[in-house]
């Protein structure tokens, strides 16, 4: 078995709307059928007892080792507490070959999914060892180490309740939510908005008291410290017992409390020291430890925390218990488990020896035993909620203090005995505002229940209903694509929009070219949504693209489907048939969202039949308003756009809308029907993202074929009395679309300039010629400057028979190089002449000729 190919789908894709893993497998002979292989099947078990039954694949009775690898990565993920349940096994038209899709939570945990389940079914074959249990341990260790902590995860969590889309900025904890102009941002549990400065606030501990002193928060009374002599003389100021802490620390790092002698003072400041340099003593409130978190005006949460403990049972040595205690599974070593295991360091000895104890010392039955003095989490503390019991000027006061110091998310930490009373009337104060606070005790504290605190940070970042969506429209087809999404963009951009637009020749933001070349792919799509200053996002999708690495959004609003055309990559990643390629092409109608509407060339069946897979609303469109499909549509009140009596018409029920097809300049009054139908597509686009009709009217208005808004899309130069059009035109249907436009414009004599695309099928070249031979009195051959994979002078000879199946004899030339090709068929023209020039390097073609129409 070979497995080869091996791809990450990013986003909804062809088999499912999951993440996933897939790969082409290629399988031996005897593979091919488990069954002939003796005692395979038991010796995989005994192997992995828990793997899923194993079921034929396809419309054979046998099961491939290709569907045994794909439900041992599934299960392996399942096994080591990975939420995925989804997977399939694909023959391909190859014999012995499949595709394996495999979902995953965690990219990286999916291959590695991948690579041993490979190895498990390697073992079974070979009958060598396989290690279960550090294959799932070792899954286990990199999911925990990649998948987003508690802290975000359920900021993130609470986001995609809300239909909020997200994506990871970082392998950390930074995450984007929403797009475009809507998106905001997280690091961990803080916002985009908090300032550098609070930050910095919340990092001086000094200035922070000095802050909330000022705002007549109560505190502990301390300062900074220069060395050991002074923090004495500190202690001796503000009267023992002491805290000791490293000036901008977080985690309860360095931090010693409830300090009486010097001896213990010294050993804290050197504590401290190792953690940074500036110092501080202040006054030690006794009391409970509680944290306050603070989100926006409100406070959302309250837990008290103790601190890390054992409970003597008379029997086990404190090292004994504390190991005990640190096998609950919600222990761990980290920030991805609830509660982190309790250590043994030198705070933890020294906080045994103040009590007279060792870690080798047997407590008595009942006994409790501290291994430190403060109760952070991240120190092996525990938690209980007591958010129902905090006393409403407690609240204030927490507000108070997360405002002083200007954090939207705070963790506010106190020191009193009890939550219930006023602050000032215990003797408590607030020793410590935290910026990026953990919320783990708040999720799942010790004891009490979890509080939605990710809902609430998600409810102040996006208020009134908000999601941080922008209009997405996705536009695919095989012919028409980047002209239609040009028009929507210009569209949007005249309703006042800024538009993020891709397409084959670049990425657009508010008509700004940030990328060149072929950019209709998921990374570029990713670039447009991540760009701030995009208000809306019009996407050309290409089939490749969507292969590779599924779609680059979760929902689009608008799904455009132009037509299904049979030259369009056949045979290229096992799409072999029409029917194969239409399924590939409906993956974006399938993720319209349920508010949104997909737009369907009702002419093209294989189109028109992608309605039945939208969740939303099907707006069909066609030149003739009695064609089957839009008739039924029409008498179902639903939405089409046709064309009658000279004009576009946009008809629902009783509303009907016209369009004079003499003032859209890019459909020459109506006479080029391709143009007509991508000019159709927009209208629907627009009209479902409700853009103002007399908008529409005169946007399409300032709308023509030159070169600056859709470069190699049927644009037209006069050049010596004679008509030079130039199109990327690259596949038999856009060659039928092309003859019958320049059939309906006048000339005396039509000539043609053409090579063929190296990576489309033999009879898909043959037949472009075959149609143009049919319709032009000249053709000019050339090569092409890429052959995508074929031989010089291959695709060359293909053209030319193609050309010799053509009814009409035409004159035909053969030159190598576009230019020279261009410059040829341009000096035979003769006034009241036309050629059409299919371009091949279309920004350097297209200048090309604008030099010589310019030269004249």
């Amino acid at each position: 078995m070979e497995v080869t190919r091996i791809r990450a789908l990013r986003g909804p894709n062809l088999w499912s709307h999951h993440t996933a893993i897939q790969s082409v497998v290629s399988c031996s002979e005897p593979e091919c059928s488990i069954e002939t292989m003796d005692g395979f099947e038991t010796r995989l078990r005994a192997r992995f007892p828990e793997l899923s039954p194993l079921q034929p694949t396809g419309h054979a009775d046998s099961i491939p080792m290709a569907h045994v690898l794909e439900l041992a990565a599934l299960d392996l993920q399942a096994q080591a507490g990975c939420p995925v349940t989804f997977s399939c096994t694909t023959p391909t038209v190859e014999p012995r070959v499949y595709q394996v899709v495999v979902e995953y939570s965690e990219e990286a945990v999916g291959r590695l999914a991948m690579e041993l389940a490979q190895a498990l079914c390697e073992s079974a074959i070979n009958d060598t060892p396989f290690d279960l249990s550090a294959a799932l341990a070792q899954l286990k260790e990199l999911d925990e180490d990649v998948r987003l902590g508690p802290s975000t995860g359920c900021i993130v969590n609470a986001a995609i309740a809300k239909n909020i889309p997200f994506s990871r900025m970082t392998e950390g904890s930074m995450v984007r939510f929403g797009w475009g102009s809507k998106q905001r941002r997280i690091q961990a549990a803080e916002m985009d908005v908090t300032s550098a400065i609070a930050e910095s606030i919340a990092q001086d501990k000094d200035l922070t008291k000095k802050l909330l002193a000022a705002a007549g928060v109560p505190v502990p009374t301390g300062r900074q410290v220069k060395d050991v002599e002074d923090a004495w003389e500190a202690a001796q100021e503000v009267g023992l017992p002491v805290v000791v802490k490293p000036q901008d620390g977080n985690q309860g790092k360095g931090i010693t409390v409830n300090i009486t002698t010097k001896e213990q003072l010294v050993a804290a400041y050197n504590t401290a020291l190792t953690f940074r340099d500036d110092i501080m003593v202040e006054r030690y409130l006794p009391g409970n430890d509680f944290r306050l978190l603070v989100v926006g005006d409100k406070l959302v949460a309250a837990a008290r925390r103790d601190a890390p403990k054992v409970v003597g049972d008379g029997i086990q040595t404190v090292a004994q218990l504390v190991e005990q205690v640190n096998q609950d599974p919600r222990r761990g070593t980290g920030h991805s488990t609830s509660l982190t295991k309790m250590r043994f360091d030198d705070i933890a000895h020294a906080c045994l020896a103040s009590q007279g104890f060792t870690a080798e010392s047997i407590p008595v039955k009942g006994q409790r035993v501290n291994l430190r003095n403060n109760a952070n989490l991240s120190t092996g503390g525990s938690a209980t909620d007591v958010t129902d019991d905090v006393h409403p000027e407690v609240a204030a006061r927490a507000v108070a203090a997360a405002h002083m110091v200007g954090l939207d998310i705070c963790g506010v930490d106190l020191v009193c005995d009890s939550i219930l009373r006023p602050i000032e009337e215990q003797g408590g104060g607030i020793v410590e505002v935290n910026a990026a606070p953990g919320l783990r005790m708040h999720l799942t504290p010790s004891f009490g229940k979890g509080r939605a605190v990710g809902e609430a940070i998600i409810s102040a970042m996006f208020k009134n209903g908000q999601n941080g969506r922008i209009p997405v429209v996705a536009v695919t087809g095989t012919n028409g694509k980047t002209t239609t999404v040009r028009l929507i963009s210009h569209l949007l951009t005249q309703h006042g929009l800024r538009v993020g637009m891709t397409n084959t020749d670049g990425v657009y933001v508010d008509g700004t070219c940030i990328d060149t070349g072929d950019c209709s792919g998921p990374k570029s799509a990713r670039s447009v949504l991540l760009h701030p200053d995009v208000d809306a996002a019009v996407l050309e999708t290409a089939r490749g693209g969507v292969l590779r690495e599924g779609l680059a959004f979760d929902r689009c609003d608008v799904a455009v489907v132009t037509n299904i055309g049979s030259g369009d990559h056949l045979g290229l990643n096992y799409i072999t048939t029409v029917r194969e390629l239409s399924v590939l092409k409906r993956v974006i109608v399938q993720n319209v969202a349920t508010t949104g509407t997909a737009v369907l060339n009702a002419v093209d069946p294989n189109v028109s039949a992608m309605a039945s897979k939208a969740r939303g609303a099907v707006t069909f469109f066609a030149l003739d308003k009695y064609h089957p499909v839009m008739a039924t549509h029409r008498a179902q009140g639903q939405a089409v756009v046709y064309v009658e009596n000279g004009h576009i018409v946009a008809s629902k029920g009783d509303f009907e809308q016209k369009l004079l097809l003499a003032e859209i300049p890019i459909t020459m009054g109506g006479a080029i029907g391709f143009q007509v139908e991508n000019v159709m597509a927009s209208v629907a686009a627009a009209w479902a993202l409700n853009i103002p009709w007399n908008t529409i009217r005169l946007a399409l208005a300032r709308f023509s074929n030159d070169n600056d808004n859709a470069a190699g899309r049927f644009n037209l130069f006069q050049f010596r009395g004679a008509t030079v059009i130039a199109d990327y035109g690259h596949n038999p249907d856009a060659m039928l679309a092309l003859v019958q436009a320049v059939q309906a414009m006048p000339a005396t004599r039509r000539s043609v300039v053409i090579s063929g695309a190296g990576d489309r099928r033999d009879q898909d070249i043959r037949q472009q010629t075959e149609i143009l031979g049919d319709a032009f009195e000249e053709v000019v051959l050339f090569e092409d400057q890429c052959q995508r994979g074929r031989q010089d002078g291959e695709v060359i000879a293909l053209l030319r028979q193609g050309l010799a199946k053509a009814s009409k004899t035409t004159r035909t030339a053969e030159i190598r190089g576009e230019f020279l090709a261009i410059d040829t068929a341009m000096e035979r023209l003769a006034p009241g002449e036309l050629c059409l020039i299919l371009v091949d390097q279309v920004e350097e073609a297209m200048a090309h000729i604008a030099k010589r129409v310019a030269a004249g």
